[in-house]
C-alpha cells in the first residue's frame, strides 16, 4: 500500500498516525530523500530503509501518537557503526534528516437543527477539514437547496433526516463528536440533550438558548435521574460571549469559533479574560437572548 492509500485508510478509521518523511540524505543509506512511510499505534506501510534508523522513527512517532502531538518534529540520524544505537548497528555511513507529521483524527461535529442558525454554522463549518453531521426532523430543512452552498464542501458532510427520534442518530456518530443541539422545538432539544448525556464518547454537548430555557431544562434533567456532575457537560449558550448579535450568521461565526478553538487549544489559547466556553458571566445575558429568539 502507497503512504498515500496508508493515510486516506487512517483517515477514514478515525486513526491517528505519523508521516514519517527522509528530508535529506548526506552520503549513503538505504533510501533516498523523499522516501516516507506511515505509522499509527499498530501498524506501519512503507519504509525507509529498516534497521536501527526506521526502528528508531518508529518509536519516536508512537510516542506522537500516544501523546496526541499536534507539531511536526525531526530528528537526525548517523548511519555510523560509530554513532550510538538501541536497534542494532547500521554502518551505512550517511546522515540523514527525518521529519515527522503528525496525522490528526479529523474532528467530528454534529449540528441537530438546520434552521436559520444551523444552516449558517454548517456553512462556516463545512469549510474546514472535518466529519459535519447535519440532522433534522424536518425534510424541507435538508433539501438539495438548502445543501447548495455546501457542494464545495472541504468537510466530509454527511446528512441524517430522521422524522422521529433524531437522537437515534447519537449512537451513529464517531468517537469524540462535538453535539450542536438546536432544533426549533424545544421538546426536541430536550429529548437530545438527555440523550446526549447518555451517550458515551461525545466530546462536549453544547446547547443554544437562553438562561431561561436552560434552567427549565435543568430542572427536567435533574428530575429524570441526571446528577450536577453530569449537566457540567453542557455547555449554554454556546460561542464566544464576546461576540453578541441576533442575527444568525453573527451567533454562527460566534459558535464556529468557539469551537474551532477547541480543537486546537494549544495553538489558538484565547487570552485569559476570553470565556470560549459561553458559560454564565456578567454580561453575557445579550448573548442568551440572542441565542433564544435567532433560530
Amino acid at each position: 500500500m502507497s503512504w498515500v492509500d496508508a493515510v486516506r485508510t487512517l483517515r477514514t478509521s478515525r486513526e491517528p498516525g505519523v508521516l514519517v518523511t527522509l528530508t535529506s540524505v548526506r552520503g549513503h543509506a538505504p533510501r533516498e530523500a523523499g522516501t516516507k512511510m506511515v505509522v499509527s499505534a499498530t501498524r506501519t506501510w512503507g519504509t525507509i530503509g529498516g534497521g536501527n534508523l526506521e526502528e528508531d522513527a518508529i518509536c519516536r512517532a508512537r510516542i506522537m501518537v500516544h501523546d496526541n502531538a499536534s507539531e511536526p518534529t525531526s530528528f537526525t540520524a548517523n548511519l555510523s557503526d560509530k554513532a550510538k544505537y538501541q536497534h542494532g548497528v547500521q554502518c551505512c555511513g550517511g546522515i540523514v534528516e527525518v521529519l515527522l507529521e503528525p496525522l490528526a483524527v479529523r474532528p467530528s461535529v454534529a449540528i441537530f437543527g438546520m434552521g436559520h442558525v444551523g444552516q449558517e454554522l454548517a456553512r462556516v463549518l463545512a469549510r474546514h477539514d472535518l466529519e459535519l453531521h447535519l440532522v433534522d426532523s424536518r425534510e424541507d430543512f435538508l433539501t438539495d437547496d438548502v445543501l447548495a452552498p455546501l457542494a464545495d464542501a472541504e468537510a466530509a458532510v454527511h446528512v441524517h433526516h430522521v422524522p422521529v427520534l433524531p437522537e437515534l442518530v447519537l449512537s451513529e456518530l464517531p468517537p469524540g463528536s462535538h453535539v450542536l443541539v438546536m432544533t426549533h422545538d424545544h421538546a426536541e432539544d430536550a429529548a437530545l440533550i438527555d440523550a446526549a448525556l447518555r451517550t458515551e464518547g461525545l466530546a462536549s454537548i453544547g446547547l443554544i438558548g437562553s438562561s431561561a430555557k436552560w434552567q427549565r431544562f435543568r430542572r427536567k434533567l435533574l428530575s429524570e435521574g441526571h446528577n450536577e456532575a453530569a449537566l457540567s457537560r453542557i455547555t449554554t449558550p454556546i460561542g464566544l460571549t464576546t461576540l453578541t448579535g441576533k442575527d444568525p450568521a453573527t451567533i454562527a461565526i460566534s459558535v464556529a469559533a468557539a469551537l474551532l478553538q477547541s480543537f486546537a487549544p494549544t495553538r489558538h489559547a484565547p487570552p485569559d479574560d476570553t470565556d470560549t466556553e459561553g458559560a454564565d458571566t456578567e454580561g453575557a445575558e445579550p448573548a442568551h437572548h440572542a441565542q433564544e429568539t435567532a433560530r
